[in-house]
This record gives C-alpha cells, sequence and structure tokens, in this order.
C-alpha cells in the first residue's frame, strides 16, 4: 500500500513539494477501527473512552488493515455470488413452474412468459458480473500480487473432498479401539483383576488418570455425530460457529482424532494394568506409571503446536474461543462462546481429573501409587473451584449479554447458571463433609437447578413445548419423524436427573465410587451430544426465519467528514 504523489512538469520540483501536504492532510481525519475487541477495549467502552486511535502508519498497523479489507473482499464476493445464484435459481424455478402448467392445464404459455421473464432485469442485468469481474481483478491485483490462481482461491475457496485415507485411517482406529477393548475385558476376567489386592488402590489413582481421556473421547464422539446429523439435516453449522470456509472438520475427522486419542490411552491402559508391585523395590515401574501424563503431554503439545499439521486452523479456532470463555465478560458473546462454554459445563469432572494430575505427580509418590491429595485442604479448595469455573464463565456471558442487547430471557439464564453454581458447592461440600444439613441443602438446590434447567433446555434452547403450536413442537422441524423430539425431550429429563445422584447416594456394591462417578460424567456428555442437535437446529431455523443468516464485516478505518464540511 502506498501513495503516489504527481506534480505538474511545468513548475518542476517545487510544486510537488507543495502538493504533497495537501494529499497527506486527508490522512488527518481518517480512524483506525478496532474492531477486534480485546479486554482492554471492553474496559474503555466501560468507561466511556474513545475506542478509536490515530492511523499509524506502522508496518503492524498496515497489516491489519490489509488482513480487514481482504476478508472485507471476500465477503462481498462472496455475497455477490450468492445474489448471482439467487437470480438463477428465481429463473429456474419460474420455468419448472411453468412447465407444469402447461402439463396440467394442456397450454403452451411457457415460452412466451418465459421470453418475457429473460427480458427482465432479473435476468437481462449483467451489473452483478461487471461487480464481479471489478472486485477479482481488483483483488488479484492488491492481495494475491497478481497471481490470478492464488487470489480466486481465496475468493472461490475449493469444497474440501473427502480422502480415502481419511475413511481407512478411521476405520483402522475404530477397529484397534474395539480390539483393544475386548483385550482389555478378556485380561480383567483371565487374571481376575477386581478380586485382587491392588484393585483398590488402583481405582483411587489411576482410573481418575485414564478415565479423562474416556471423557474427551466420548465428547468427540457425539460432537461428530452430530455433525453428521447437522449435515444430513442441511444445519449450516460451519456459518453458526462462524468457520472460516472450507476449513470445518466433518464427521470422519472428528472420528480419526478421537478413536486415535482412543487408541493411544487403551494401549497404556493394558501396559499399565499390572497392579503388583516389584518384589526387590516395593515400587512399580516407573515409565509404565508415568504413561498418563505422557499421552496427556502429547495431546497438550499437538493441541498448541504452531505447524500446520493435525488440522491447524481448527485447533487455533478453538484455542481462541477457550481464552475467550475463560476471559468473559471481557469479550462480546458469540455463538462459538457460550456453546462452548456450555459444552465445558459437561467436562466438570474432566477438569477435576486434571486438578488430580496436578496433584498426583506433583505432590504425590507414583511410584508407590501414593498421595494426599483427597485429604489436603488446597486440593478440595481447587476442587469447588475447578467444578464451578464452567458455570460462572457462563453467568458472566449471561450477564453481559443481558447488559449489552437488554435481553430480560439472558437475565433468566444467568440465574439458572448461579443455582447451578451453588447446589454444585453444596454437593462438593457433602461429598467432602457427608453431613445431614449438607445433604439437605444440597439436594434442594440440585432439584431446582435440574428442574429449571431441564425446563430452559426443552423450552428456550429447543423452542419446544409451545402452545400454540401443533402437538406442542416447534412449526418447522427439521427432522421429519416427530417422535424423535419426544424422545429427545424424555432422555434429557432422565439425564438430568442423573445428576442428582451424588445426592441421592444410589451407591451398587459390584461397582467403584470412581467408577460411579464416572458413568454419571459419561451420562452428562451423552446428554450433551444430544442437547447439541436440537440447540444447532433451533439457531439455524432461527437466522432462516428471521433473516439473519448474514455476515457484516466491518471496514478498518472510517473518514471524518465534518471537517470539510466546515471547510
Amino acid at each position: 500500500m502506498g501513495i503516489k504523489v504527481e506534480g505538474n512538469g511545468s513548475n518542476g520540483g517545487d510544486s510537488t513539494k507543495e502538493s504533497v501536504p495537501e494529499v497527506l492532510s486527508v490522512l488527518e481525519r481518517i480512524r483506525l477501527n478496532k474492531t477486534q475487541e480485546t479486554p482492554l477495549s471492553t474496559i474503555k467502552n466501560v468507561l466511556k473512552l474513545s475506542n478509536q486511535e490515530e492511523l499509524k502508519f506502522t508496518r503492524e498497523n498496515l497489516k491489519k488493515i490489509e488482513e480487514r479489507l481482504k476478508n472485507v473482499f471476500i465477503e462481498f464476493y462472496r455475497k455477490l455470488r450468492h445474489l448471482k445464484n439467487y437470480s438463477f435459481l428465481n429463473t429456474l424455478a419460474i420455468s419448472k413452474i411453468m412447465k407444469k402448467y402447461d402439463k396440467i392445464a394442456s397450454r403452451s404459455a411457457a415460452k412466451p412468459y418465459m421470453e418475457m421473464v429473460d427480458k427482465s432485469y432479473l435476468t437481462s442485468s449483467d451489473e452483478i458480473n461487471k461487480l464481479m469481474l471489478r472486485v477479482e481483478s481488483t483483488f488479484v491485483e492488491h492481495f494475491a500480487g497478481l497471481n490470478r490462481s492464488k487470489g480466486m482461491n481465496l475468493l472461490r475457496p475449493k469444497v474440501k473432498k473427502e480422502k480415502h485415507r481419511i475413511t481407512f485411517s478411521t476405520g483402522f482406529f475404530v477397529g484397534c479401539t474395539v480390539s483393544l477393548v475386548v483385550a482389555l475385558v478378556m485380561f480383567i476376567h483371565a487374571r481376575n483383576i477386581m478380586g485382587a489386592d491392588g484393585h483398590k488402590l488402583y481405582m483411587e489413582t489411576m482410573f481418575p488418570l485414564y478415565s479423562l481421556f474416556a471423557f474427551v473421547v466420548l465428547h468427540m464422539i457425539m460432537y461428530a455425530s452430530n455433525i453428521y446429523f447437522w449435515k444430513r439435516y442441511r444445519v449450516n453449522y460451519p456459518f453458526i460457529f462462524g468457520f472460516k470456509e472450507g476449513t470445518e472438520l466433518g464427521y470422519r475427522h472428528v472420528l480419526l482424532l478421537s478413536f486415535g486419542l482412543g487408541t493411544l490411552a487403551l494401549c497404556a491402559v493394558l501396559i499399565n494394568l499390572d497392579m503388583e508391585m516389584d518384589p526387590n523395590t516395593n515400587d512399580y515401574k516407573t515409565m509404565t506409571e508415568l504413561l498418563p501424563i505422557f499421552i496427556l503431554a502429547l495431546v497438550v503439545a499437538i493441541l498448541f503446536c504452531p505447524f500446520n499439521i493435525f488440522y491447524r486452523s481448527s485447533r487455533v479456532f478453538f484455542l481462541m474461543v477457550v481464552f475467550r470463555c475463560i476471559a468473559a465478560p471481557l469479550y462480546k458473546v458469540n455463538l462459538p462462546d457460550f456453546f462452548l462454554a456450555d459444552q465445558l459445563t459437561s467436562q466438570v469432572q474432566a477438569l477435576r481429573s486434571l486438578e488430580f494430575y496436578i496433584c498426583y505427580y506433583g505432590w504425590g509418590d507414583f511410584r508407590h501409587r501414593q498421595n494426599t491429595c483427597r485429604s489436603s485442604d488446597v486440593y478440595s479448595t481447587f476442587y469447588f473451584i475447578v467444578a464451578v469455573i464452567p458455570y460462572w464463565s457462563r453467568f458472566l456471558q449471561c450477564v453481559r449479554r443481558l447488559i449489552e442487547e437488554n435481553d430480560s430471557s439472558q437475565g433468566y439464564n444467568a440465574l439458572k447458571y448461579l443455582l447451578t453454581v451453588v447446589a454444585v458447592c453444596l454437593r462438593t461440600a457433602y461429598s467432602l463433609n457427608r453431613g445431614n444439613i449438607w445433604k439437605v441443602a444440597a439436594w434442594v438446590f440440585s432439584a431446582l437447578a435440574t428442574f429449571y434447567g431441564t425446563y430452559w433446555d426443552i423450552v428456550f434452547d429447543w423452542g419446544l413445548l409451545h402452545r400454540p403450536s401443533k402437538h406442542l413442537l416447534r412449526e418447522k422441524l427439521l427432522v421429519p419423524h416427530k417422535a424423535v423430539y419426544y424422545v429427545a425431550i424424555v432422555l434429557n429429563i432422565v439425564l438430568r436427573m442423573a445428576w442428582l445422584q451424588t445426592v441421592l447416594d444410589f451407591n451398587f456394591k459390584f461397582l467403584h465410587r470412581e467408577t460411579m462417578v464416572a458413568l454419571l460424567a459419561a451420562l452428562e456428555i451423552i446428554r450433551r451430544g444430544i442437547w447439541n442437535f436440537f440447540r444447532l437446529e433451533n439457531e439455524h431455523l432461527n437466522n432462516v426465519g428471521k433473516f439473519r443468516a448474514f455476515k457484516s464485516v466491518p471496514l478498518p478505518f472510517n473518514y471524518d467528514e465534518e471537517e470539510d464540511r466546515d471547510n
């Protein structure tokens, strides 16, 4: 980007010097719009300070402006293509309607009518094509270095084709996971591990470490199934989530990652399942005891890997949304932010497993499978905090939306999460203290949070059970079978009730307490997976019905014309 200033040849260099300030004076009234919100900009807005800054021609600012202008051109070109397709589809629809009319009425009205349509502005105008050509030439010249192939790939990204190696790899890891699960069951049965002396110690130390991967894998499988059904029923999830076109993951990609992680974790479980100590040293093998943290470190390293491998754009998007959830309410709340925060509320047990990792390997004697985590006051304090963080983040998001959008429903939603925070704290206190007062308080608030959450899920998030509509469902449904919605409602209620088990203490003698906790956490993840489909279906129908399916891209700067008017 540059400014070219030419002088009048007859006046020589003096006229050039005189004309430069006149041209550059335009830049004095240009202000850079900070369209990307930051915590600092939020604080400035609260304090009612100016959120604009003078345009400084630094390399960093110019790079930001160029990137924003590039996005503006891409989005504008995409809308032009939609408008062109709209014109074509309408013409095609009229043609088919007239053919059907001629067939039923036994008339020949299609030809003269279509000639009239062809002469109309809808089909005869060439303004869109001319404008698209101008955008293409401008974009290729200024943003693609005159490389037309590169520029057109940005303006018209190619549809991602499913590769056979993805399908093959997914099937391979699915087979490995199933085989390892069967081998694990046979190994436990053949060696009678459930009745071994070290069984209780293993369940209290190693099981919480490996259960973390089970929670993550199950959640990814549910998300993959969501993607499959969203595509099948044409829910525009890439637009709703704001994925960059062509970078969204398909269900096969998510299944590949989930079963790959599952295979890795199950291999480590089989290696680590020998619960007998070395008789000479009275400890376990260091390498096998460190396997869980090795796998966790590998997953974290891949997640933060800066190189363009393992779906880098999706990883960056995920990390950005996680950061925005943690930094709530300092960022404007978009759908991906509160959607991921809701996912995290169903992964409380996984977050507690992460806390146990830190305590077990940081302050415990993992060689002898000994730790003092359960009796530590610091661990107990963070046991509360870790469980509350997702709900508190979601509560702050609702408060910000209540203030910005002045929507009373967000206040009621915030109350739902505040009730859940109180219920989780009381349940945690009861699990640690086991007092009757804690039990009654935990039961009351857990019941309130459960019934409130169930009502909100079905009526507001799913848009179901409204009186004016037929069969108490929405007027528009994407799934043709209405029974699916009724089954989903019943499942949501039943799985929500399972949340109360930690207070009601329905214990089974053949199940260890850690196994029971893991099963309840898995049920909550399954409930969240079911919730995801209907929540996004409702969002998609609202976007279409209320004409909200558009994307606005602000310009990187504005020009103050008031001074020109004064002059």
